[in-house]
């Protein structure tokens, strides 16, 4: 039997209960990317207490370091056997079509629920396109949450590849409304509003009614992190770790699929890489890799990491 699990507390919520976690420490610990008390397992405690040194309430806030710390120690994950891990793969999480035959063929049905899924790749690779072809196939279906950051999605889009899929020829208003309303769309410009969006989601995802959420895409979440990992220190490093595990536990325990996009930089010898580097690249269950045809529509997507997929497969594909 499962045992269940309790939610670890965004830090606001502490502060009845635990006086000590008051707005001043709440401030302090978001300047450094801490906004609930998941997010201290991440965090070098001794850097922590140094810069907690460096306030005149260094006291009362180390106090409060060690305040959390106790919660901690309270509301451990359980452990969970192989036996329970696979009766969860088989129940609750499923494969959510990409709306696209090869892409599915390619990854063996689509965008599995439970995973964090990375499409990285170069400008007009298709990374976005991708997205909303999977937000307008889920839609008809279930919820999709949208986080736009850099005013990617497009309505008029998803009514594009509605239109031109024949499967919904007939009463193709309604089916547009349908998926329209399905999607929720948030703009999302810096890294704080993500974390603070993503902290908020988890009740909502709790007590939803209606078509539940199952795919969550942030477009593109590179945009939001690469302003911070400048510089030597790990403030930057911390929040982008920070938001991948948050994802990845909002996949697992909410079973959805969640879909992130990543740019890429030039590299030495002028090749490119992904923008968020090697910290970030062990954070996503699956990473593809996607190209475009210089002057056609062909596109290209290559599996890079996946845990049940070999390496290397790759397929090419056309979006209309």
């Amino acid at each position: 039997m499962r045992l269940p699990q309790r939610e670890m507390a965004p830090l606001k919520s502490l502060e009845r209960e635990y006086p000590i976690v008051d707005s001043n420490f709440q401030q302090f610990c978001a300047s450094h990317g801490i906004f609930s008390v998941e997010d201290f397992l991440i965090q070098d405690l001794y850097v922590l207490a140094a810069l907690a040194e460096q306030h005149s309430t260094s006291e009362r806030l180390k106090e409060g370091i060690t305040q959390v710390l106790s919660i901690i120690d309270c509301q451990h994950q359980p452990w969970l056997n192989g036996l329970e891990l696979l009766e969860d793969a088989e129940q609750n999480k499923h494969i959510l079509s990409s709306g696209c035959e090869r892409i599915d063929m390619l990854l063996q049905g689509g965008f599995h629920q439970g995973h964090l899924t990375e499409l990285v790749g170069p400008s007009s690779s298709c990374k976005t396109q991708v997205c909303l072809k999977a937000a307008s196939t889920v839609a008809r279906v279930g919820g999709v949450l949208f986080l736009d950051t850099g005013n990617s999605f497009s309505p008029k889009r998803i009514a594009q590849f509605l239109i031109s899929d024949p499967a919904s020829k007939e009463g193709n208003q309604k089916v547009l409304q349908r998926v329209l309303k399905n999607i929720e769309c948030h703009s999302v410009f810096d890294i704080f509003t993500l974390l603070d969006l993503l902290h908020q989601l988890k009740p909502n995802l709790i007590s939803q009614t209606g078509d539940r959420v199952q795919l969550l895409i942030v477009d593109s979440i590179s945009s939001l992190i690469t302003p911070i990992l400048g510089g030597s220190g790990s403030h930057g490093r911390a929040l982008m770790i920070s938001a991948g595990s948050l994802l990845k536990k909002l996949a697992h325990e909410h079973n959805l699929a969640v879909l992130v996009t990543n740019h890429m930089v030039s590299g030495e010898g002028g090749t490119h890489k992904p923008a968020l580097g090697e910290i970030w690249k062990s954070i996503p269950h699956v990473r593809l890799e996607l190209s475009r045809e210089h002057g056609s529509n062909i596109c290209n997507m290559c599996i890079v990491r996946h845990p049940c997929m070999a390496s290397g497969k790759a397929v090419t594909f056309m979006i209309p």
